[in-house]
């Protein structure tokens, strides 16, 4: 489909499923090399990363454990700037490696929210694989480990991504038409 109406909105196709799955095989090849040998605990952050975190943790041949947790900041198309936990946490986190894997970091403000409680449970390191990041609407200062993907800022749907619950089916990506 070249575009999608959702609720309100029209969008059009961004990135393809098979551009998609080209970006997470190199993804998780960089991965691999560096985390292979630490068990590292996969921490899928739900909604919008489910599709992206199958598809990535499909590639790993090492032992590795997930777990999910729901955080929340968007309303429509606007981020509140206010993180809300709906799922938590329930691993021990204690001298482990634990890999937030995100569908996308925009403002920043989720992880920036995130790594610190994951550090004060003890994590010997967190990292932060995302699909795609929007480095112009980044607002804050701290490292990402894995981009897939740096795209405009463009509001998206597809793929894990939603506009107001519907949209996460598309196996590709949809910004919002001007």
């Amino acid at each position: 489909m070249k575009e999608v109406t959702i609720h309100d909105k029209t969008f059009e196709i961004f990135l393809s499923s098979d551009t998609i799955q080209a970006t997470i095989d190199e993804l998780a090849q960089r991965m691999a090399k560096e985390i292979k040998d630490k068990n590292p605990l996969f921490l899928v952050v739900l909604n919008g990363a489910f599709m992206f975190a199958a598809d990535l943790l499909k590639r790993f041949d090492f032992n590795c454990e997930v777990s999910f947790v729901k955080l929340s900041s968007y309303i429509g198309t606007q981020s509140t700037s206010i993180v809300r936990e709906i799922i938590g946490l329930d691993e021990v986190l204690r001298d482990r490696t634990v890999v937030i894997v995100e569908d996308i970091i925009d403002t920043g403000i989720t992880m920036a929210n995130t790594v610190p409680k994951l550090i004060k449970l003890e994590a010997k390191e967190v990292r932060l694989a995302t699909l795609l990041f929007k480095p112009n609407a980044f607002q804050k200062d701290y490292k990402i480990d894995y981009i897939g993907m740096k795209i405009p800022n463009d509001f998206i749907v597809g793929y894990g991504l939603d506009y107001d619950g519907l949209g996460r089916n598309l196996p590709d990506i949809y910004k919002l038409k001007s």
